[in-house]
């Protein structure tokens, strides 16, 4: 279950602080941002969201081909691109790259260990980069994603 009080309490430091957030989810598929979206407010604070589940909709969003074809998909380069090309493309104070891969294989993507997953938080007024990389030993997928998020959430709330 996700902790809905830190996902209000980040909603409301953001607003305070007049600062903004966007995401670029592939493995969680948009659930951070469905979070942020529940508390009132939210509007004040998100800029925009993209899940982009596949290679060619991260390269679509402007995320580097290259750091894909080197490091793989699932590689903490790749969430690096993901968290600062969403917070250039909505102009927001945070952007967050989420990429990894959950219980499954990805005929598309051989490579990257099960249930690891890469986070990356960009703070683009320090053009600084907070990054995580986080085993998930949850067996049902939801599960998963909302441990992720409780992650998310908790090491954002240290950042802002």
């Amino acid at each position: 279950m996700v902790d809905r009080k830190k996902i209000r309490e980040i909603v409301r430091i953001l607003s305070e602080k007049n600062k903004t957030i966007a995401t670029m989810e592939s493995c969680t598929g948009g659930g951070l941002v469905n979070e942020i979206t529940n508390i009132e407010g939210a509007s004040d604070v998100l800029k925009y969201s993209a899940v982009t589940y596949s290679n060619d909709y991260k390269i679509k969003m402007g995320v580097n081909p290259q750091i894909i074809k080197q490091y793989s998909v699932y590689s903490i380069e790749t969430a690096m691109e993901m968290s600062k090309v969403i917070s250039n493309y909505a102009k927001s104070n945070y952007g967050i790259g989420i990429t990894g891969k959950l219980n499954r294989i990805d005929k598309n993507n051989l490579y990257g260990k099960n249930n690891q997953v890469f986070i990356s938080i960009y703070d683009s007024d320090n053009n600084k980069y907070y990054n995580f990389n986080l085993f998930v030993n949850k067996s049902k997928r939801n599960e998963s994603k909302n441990f992720i998020i409780n992650f998310v959430t908790s090491n954002l709330l240290k950042i802002i």
